[in-house]
């Protein structure tokens, strides 16, 4: 069981609280975690868990800073998208194994070993695709906010759209979730 934590507190071991990247990421993160938290209460039938959804939502971008997004005030070495399994090796040194796996597993939704050894992407070779309802939920929930425009919610179109650059596979996910979640 992972113990209780301040998910603020380790944002801020990593981040300058009073640089854009600290800003960027948090307003992101609280939007996700709302919206995350929304829907999860309007489906108490699931009996997800409330708790680790802010938690795992507020941190699960955690590993942007080691990337390379200066639109984002990141100037890390590593690929943006890399950023999932970065932030998962922090949370799991910092003893938050199941929070771990949302930060690996939220990018698009969610990356596939094929699709990473098809693209040749940067990324350990193994699927990194969400599992949990609460895992699923977060991811869905991150892809309603960008990080360069966080405050604004997207819509459920331009999402589909943005997804089925990522393959059909990435849509088909998304599609599963909208009539889980949005009961579309």
């Amino acid at each position: 069981m992972d113990k209780k934590m301040d998910p603020l507190a380790i944002i801020s071991k990593y981040y300058d609280t009073r640089s854009d990247a600290y800003h960027i990421v948090t307003v992101h993160s609280r939007s996700v975690a709302d919206k995350a938290l929304a829907i999860a209460l309007r489906h108490p039938e699931m009996n997800l868990d409330l708790t680790f959804i802010r938690e795992a939502a507020l941190l699960h971008d955690i590993g942007v800073f080691m990337c390379h997004a200066p639109a984002i005030d990141c100037h890390g070495a590593a690929d943006y998208i890399c950023h999932g399994y970065l932030g998962a090796d922090l949370m799991r040194k910092e003893g938050y194994p199941r929070h771990a796996l949302v930060c690996e597993r939220h990018t698009g939704a969610g990356i596939s070993q094929s699709d990473i050894l098809a693209q040749n992407l940067p990324l350990p070779c193994r699927d990194l695709l969400p599992l949990s309802p609460e895992e699923q939920l977060i991811c869905f929930a991150d892809k309603f906010y960008s990080k360069t425009n966080p405050d604004k919610e997207k819509t459920v179109d331009k999402i589909r759209k943005s997804l089925l650059k990522r393959g059909a596979a990435s849509l088909l996910r998304f599609e599963h979730w909208c009539k889980l979640f949005l009961d579309e």
